[in-house]
C-alpha cells in the first residue's frame, strides 16, 4: 500500500469493534433474559464482526484505505486480515460455547446458581474481549494502540478466572499482573515515540500520534530516545505475544481458561500483539538494520525453548500452550526479518497457526468434555475408538503444526526456512528446522498416547460411556480441520490478502522496504524465493 493509494471514509472499522463491545453491554444489561438470549448475542455479534471484516477486505484489496474519524481509524489489508480473523474464530468458539458451558465434564468446578452467574459474565466478557482485540486492529493512534491492547488483557483476564478456584484464580492473578508490568513498557515506548517524532517538527498538531504519519519521520527521532522506545515496545508487546523470556503468564492462562477462550488467548490474542509489533517495531528497521537480527534471533530463541518446555508437558492445555510460545517464535522470525517474503511467511503461519492451534484447543476441549474433565496423557488411551472426529482432527493439527504436508503448515514454514536462508540466517533456519520435528514428534506422541493403544480411562468413567462430543462442538473442528488442509494444498486462496497485507507493512519500512517491490511484483534474491512465489501465487 503506498501513499497513493485511494482513501475512502466509512464507518465499517468503527462497527467492528463497536458492535462487539455493545454486544458485550447488552449482555450485562439483561441478565434476566437467560442464557439462551445471551448465546444468540454472542453468536449474532461475532458473525457481525466477520462480516465487516469481509467488507473491509474486499474494500482494501481493491487498492484502498479506509478511514474514518480524521483518519484516528484506518484500515489496510493487514488490519482487514486481523479483524478476518478475529471474527472467524469469535464465531466459532461462540457456537463451541452453546454446549460446552453446559456440561459437568468442562464446568465441574463451577456448580449451582453460581455456574449460571459466571455464564452470564462469561457472554458478556466474550464479547468486549473479541471488541477490543478488533480495536486494536483498527486504530491509527499510537497510543490507542496501547490502550486497546491493554484492554484485552483486562476482558480475557477476568475470562481465565471463570472456574473462580484457587488455580483459576492464580493463574488470572498472574496474567493480569505480567501483562500489566509488560505493557507498561509499551506505553512508555509509544510515549517516547510519540515524543520522538514531536521533536522533529516535520508533524504538526494530533497528527503526530497516528502512527501512519510518525512512520515517515522515525529517521529523524534522536537516536537515543529511539533505542529506548524500540527496547520498551519489544519487551511491552513481547509479554503480551507470549516472547522468551516474557512468557511466564501463557502456560497458566491458556491451562486454566475455559477451553474456547484458550482458543481465543492462542489463536488469535497472541496474533494481536503480533500486529503491535508489526505496526511499531518495524518501522524503525531502515534506521537500524540491526534490529532484524536481533528480532529474528529472539524468535529463534522463542522456539526452541517453547518446543523443549512442551516436550516436558503431561497436561495437554500446557503441552499446547507451550506450543503457542514455540509457534510465535516463527511468526515473529518472519516479520522480523523485514524482508518480502520473510513478513509474507510470518503473516501466513499466523494464520495457519490460527486455523490449527485452534483446532488442538477444540480437540482437548472436546476431550475435557467427554471424560469428564480429564486432560492429563497419562491418564487416557484408545479414545479414538469412541471419539473417531475428535481423533482425526487432532490428528491433522498435529500434522499441520508439525509441518507435514498437504497441511497449511507446511507451506508457511517452508516460506520461512527459505526466507531466512535467503538472508544468510543458516543458524536460525537449522534451529527452526529442528524445533518443527521436534514439534511433530511432540504432537504425534500425544495423539498416539490418548487416541490408540489399550482402551483405559482413569478414575471413575468408564469408557464405554464415553461418545462423540455433540455436532455445534465438532462443526468448527471440522471446518478448521477442512481450512489446514485446503489451504495446504491451494495456499493460492491466501495470496491476495497476504500480498497486501505484506507491503503494508513494508511501507512502513520506507526506501528500505521498497527496495524489494518492482513494479508490484516480488524480487526476491534467490532462485528458491522466485519458485516459492510461483507456488504461493
Amino acid at each position: 500500500m503506498n501513499d497513493k493509494a485511494m482513501t475512502v471514509t466509512s464507518i465499517l472499522p468503527a462497527l467492528a469493534f463497536m458492535v462487539p463491545i455493545a454486544a458485550g453491554g447488552i449482555v450485562f444489561l439483561t441478565r434476566s433474559l437467560g442464557r439462551s438470549f445471551w448465546q444468540v448475542i454472542d453468536i449474532v455479534a461475532s458473525l457481525a464482526t466477520l462480516v465487516i471484516g469481509a467488507m473491509m477486505s474486499r474494500v482494501v484489496l481493491g487498492g484502498a484505505v479506509i478511514t474514518l474519524w480524521r483518519n484516528e481509524l484506518r484500515v489496510d489489508a493487514l488490519s482487514a486480515l486481523m479483524v478476518v480473523l478475529i471474527g472467524v474464530m469469535g464465531v466459532i468458539t461462540s457456537v463451541y460455547s452453546l454446549q460446552y458451558l453446559l456440561h459437568a465434564g468442562a464446568t465441574e468446578r463451577v456448580v449451582g446458581k453460581e455456574a449460571e452467574r459466571r455464564r452470564w459474565i462469561y457472554h458478556g466478557l466474550f464479547n468486549l474481549f473479541i471488541g477490543t482485540m478488533v480495536w486494536a486492529c483498527v486504530t491509527n493512534n499510537l497510543i490507542m494502540l496501547y490502550v486497546a491492547v491493554e484492554a484485552t488483557t483486562l476482558a480475557s483476564g477476568l475470562l481465565v478466572t471463570f472456574y473462580w478456584d484457587k488455580k483459576a484464580l492464580e493463574a488470572g492473578y498472574k496474567y493480569l499482573i505480567l501483562l500489566t508490568i509488560g505493557l507498561t513498557f509499551a506505553l512508555f515506548g509509544c510515549v517516547l515515540v510519540y515524543a520522538g517524532a514531536a521533536s522533529t517538527g516535520r508533524i504538526e498538531g494530533f497528527s503526530v500520534l497516528l502512527i501512519s504519519e510518525v512512520g515517515k519521520v522515525v529517521h529523524l527521532i534522536p537516536k537515543g530516545t529511539a533505542v529506548i522506545a524500540v527496547a520498551f515496545l519489544i519487551i511491552g508487546f513481547g509479554t503480551k505475544a507470549g516472547i522468551v523470556p516474557f512468557h511466564p503468564w501463557l502456560p497458566d492462562a491458556h491451562a486454566e481458561a475455559p477451553t474456547p477462550i484458550s482458543v481465543l488467548l492462542s489463536g488469535v490474542m497472541i496474533k494481536v500483539a503480533a500486529y503491535a509489533i508489526a505496526r511499531t517495531v518495524n518501522m524503525f528497521f531502515p534506521v537500524w538494520p540491526a534490529l532484524t537480527v536481533f528480532i529474528t534471533v529472539l524468535g529463534a530463541i522463542t522456539m526452541l525453548v517453547g518446543i523443549i518446555m512442551a516436550l516436558a508437558q503431561d497436561d495437554l492445555k500446557r503441552l499446547l500452550a507451550f506450543h503457542s510460545v514455540s509457534q510465535m517464535g516463527y511468526i515473529i522470525a518472519g516479520i522480523g526479518m523485514g524482508t518480502y517474503l520473510g513478513i509474507y511467511g510470518g503473516l501466513f503461519h499466523l494464520v495457519n497457526h490460527t486455523i490449527f492451534k485452534s483446532l488442538l484447543f477444540l480437540s482437548v476441549g472436546a476431550l475435557i468434555y467427554a471424560t469428564g474433565g480429564l486432560r492429563r496423557i497419562g491418564e487416557m488411551s484408545g479414545l479414538g475408538r469412541a471419539m473417531p472426529v475428535t481423533a482425526l482432527c487432532f490428528f491433522v493439527g498435529s500434522l499441520a503444526m508439525g509441518g507435514m504436508p498437504p497441511f497449511n503448515g507446511f507451506m508457511s514454514k517452508f516460506t520461512i526456512f527459505v526466507a531466512l536462508v535467503e538472508k544468510g540466517q543458516y543458524i536460525v533456519a537449522a534451529i527452526a528446522m529442528l524445533t518443527s520435528l521436534l514439534t511433530l514428534a511432540c504432537l504425534v506422541h500425544a495423539a498416539y498416547m490418548v487416541f490408540w493403544g489399550k482402551p483405559r480411562l482413569a478414575g471413575t468413567t468408564g469408557t464405554s460411556e464415553l461418545k462423540e462430543v455433540p455436532a455445534s462442538m465438532l462443526a468448527g473442528m471440522v471446518v478448521l480441520a477442512a481450512l489446514a488442509l485446503v489451504i495446504g494444498i491451494y495456499p493460492q486462496v491466501l495470496y491476495p490478502i497476504l500480498d497486501s497485507a505484506t507491503r503494508c507493512i513494508q511501507h512502513g519500512l520506507g526506501a528500505a522496504g521498497a527496495a524489494d517491490l518492482v513494479a508490484g511484483q516480488t524480487s526476491p534474491a534467490s532462485e528458491a524465493a522466485a519458485v516459492l512465489a510461483s507456488v504461493v501465487r
